[in-house]
């Protein structure tokens, strides 16, 4: 008799909400009931919930993760001539940000054993950077990559000493912490996105910004409803991007379960790190000492990754790549010169990591399942 393969999906959506669904619908209840939505009660709730959550005086919520970025930098005041320095191993939306003001990118290689941005590699930037360099890098804007905090402590240091804002790209990482403080509490502000994939995902795009400068929230909020704050009297140019009533109100019932789910990643990538300890075959991600690692992706590197990927396939395990082709070797970018070299972590890493199944839905036996059969398939090879 023929034996069906089990499919492991690497994200299952509908069974992270099976759960909840009573509650959920019991929210989106409330926004039909009361039709507010735009900037209804359930976002104000939400943004205090977050800032509290996160460890900050204020949050401010917004119609993505890509424009809480966008949001962030045009508080600032980038533009046209301005210079972010950043890492080139990341979303694309965390460079897009940049260039559609008119900005450049700057682009300093990651750590290879966190895949964030190498804060000592900033710091040698900066010291060799002409006083014209210096004086119009704008902001830092490091990416806590897969759920993991940067180096803020080096970071803040050396942004500090050269005056120049830092804002965290936290996308991936609400609830991480670095000695302590949360992820988008460390800076200038935060940048978090709750696409559905999102350790605590909405259903549709939704963002958010997190600061503790009274001023620059005002900054936020201005600049989120096309620079208004009275209806048809536009103080600033903004843009219109504000979070749905309803993604509010869902992510206010998921928020009461994030710490739990987050427990359960951890619990996760700590039975992967035990059935795949002895493989030398695959390099295991590195937790730092200094840090909560959220997982919202459980990262390895392994030899001829593609090809191993597609034994997974095989086997029915679903992975993915994040991300295939560096930011500062994508087409769109060619015109700022970079080659292939120039960066070799960011360009090592894409061509080596792989994301395999973490989501706090996963059974004890699935993970197991997982990381034997990986072991056994880059054992061969």
């Amino acid at each position: 008799m023929e034996t069906t393969l089990k499919k492991i999906p690497l994200l299952d959506v509908p069974a992270q909400t099976r759960p909840i669904r009573a509650e959920l619908e019991k929210a989106i209840g409330r926004v039909l009931d009361h039709g507010r939505y735009i900037l209804g009660p359930e976002v104000a709730e939400f943004e205090k919930a977050v800032a509290a959550y996160c460890g900050t005086k204020f949050a401010v919520a917004c119609a993505s993760g890509s424009d809480a970025l966008l949001l962030a930098l045009m508080a600032i005041g980038v533009g046209p001539g301005d210079r972010v320095i950043t890492t080139p191993y990341s979303f694309f939306a965390t460079v897009s940000a940049i260039t559609r003001l008119g900005a450049t990118p700057v682009f300093i290689d990651i750590d290879p054993a966190t895949y964030n941005l190498d804060a000592t590699a900033v710091t040698r930037h900066l010291a060799a950077a002409s006083a014209d360099e210096v004086r119009a890098t704008r902001a830092i804007l490091p990416v806590h990559l897969y759920g993991q905090c940067a180096d803020m402590n080096a970071l803040n240091e050396v942004a500090a000493r050269y005056g120049i804002p830092v804002v965290e790209d936290a996308a991936q990482a609400i609830g991480a912490e670095y000695r302590g403080r949360r992820a988008g509490a460390m800076s200038l502000c935060g940048c978090f996105s709750f696409f559905p994939s999102k350790n605590l995902g909405g259903m549709g795009d939704g963002g958010m910004l997190t600061t503790n400068d009274d001023t620059f929230a005002a900054k936020l909020r201005l600049l989120r409803t096309h620079g208004a704050e009275k209806k048809y009297y536009h103080r600033v140019v903004g843009i219109n991007s504000r979070l749905d009533t309803l993604q509010a109100a869902i992510l206010l019932v998921k928020l009461r379960y994030l710490d739990e789910w987050t427990e359960r990643r951890r619990a996760i990538a700590a039975i992967y790190n035990r059935v795949l300890a002895d493989t030398r075959a695959i390099t295991l991600p590195v937790e730092s000492p200094e840090c909560r690692h959220i997982y919202n992706q459980f990262i390895v590197r392994v030899p001829r990754r593609d090809q191993v990927r597609e034994a997974l396939a095989e086997a029915g395990i679903a992975s993915e790549i994040y991300y295939p082709v560096p930011l500062h070797r994508q087409e769109c970018f060619a015109s700022l010169g970079y080659q292939t070299g120039d960066l070799p972590h960011s360009e090592a890493a894409a061509a080596s990591t792989l994301a395999l199944p973490i989501s706090h839905e996963h059974a004890d036996a699935d993970i197991e399942h997982i990381a034997a059969t990986l072991e056994r398939i880059a054992s061969k090879r």
